[in-house]
């Protein structure tokens, strides 16, 4: 089953309509309180993401899922030039310590603007090294998913690269994490000049 489809943009009143859906797919298929209140809380980590990315265009939120099998889904479309703030990405080298990549939400939000903006691409291309490494972590090797994206990032990657290493910040983050703890996977995949962010749970 899919939701209606929700065009959403860097206006945080249009935001409202993704908590409507998730509502009403909760409601629709008949989860407990509990079941709902953690799609509202996934809803939330992704909403918490949206404005800087949605800064370069706009995008569309919808839910599909089969019996308790959801994911959520965000896919913005880059209609004009970045506003992202180029220091962020580009001052960071692979030790990590920049403070914008603090936090998996940060994480996922920043690869979601590397991929917008074609820092990832650039960097490899010039082996300039000057990207984040959490993207190596989370990197998918092509053929992963079926979904059409030119290239992907999953959040399970990371988790199984970080780990090697329960001692390091990376654990600890995910330990922390909200949406490292409820969600089955996080996906940012590449599509032309739109970038997708699916958050998957299956609810038992």
């Amino acid at each position: 089953m899919k939701t209606d489809v929700c065009t959403i943009s860097s206006d945080k009143e249009t935001f409202g309509a993704i908590f409507t859906e998730v509502e009403k797919s909760a409601d629709y298929n008949h989860l407990t309180k509990k079941q709902a209140l953690q799609l509202r809380l996934l809803a939330e980590e992704l909403v918490g993401m949206l404005p800087e990315l949605l800064e370069v265009g706009s995008g569309k939120f919808w839910i599909e899922n089969e019996g308790k099998d959801f994911t959520l889904h965000a896919s913005i479309k880059a209609e004009r030039l970045s506003m992202f703030d180029k220091k962020d990405i580009l001052s960071l080298s692979k030790s990590g310590r920049n403070a914008a990549s603090k936090g998996i939400i940060n994480k996922i939000r920043l690869v979601a603007e590397g991929m917008l903006d074609g820092y990832l691409e650039a960097s490899k291309v010039t082996g300039g090294g000057e990207y984040y490494e959490f993207y190596d972590m989370g990197m998918c090797p092509a053929g992963m998913y079926d979904d059409g994206w030119l290239y992907a990032w999953s959040l399970s990657n990371y988790k199984n690269y970080a780990g090697d290493n329960k001692e390091d910040e990376a654990w600890d983050e995910l330990e922390k994490s909200i949406i490292a703890n409820l969600a089955d996977d996080v996906i940012v995949g590449v599509i032309g000049k739109n970038v997708d962010i699916v958050i998957k749970k299956k609810f038992a």
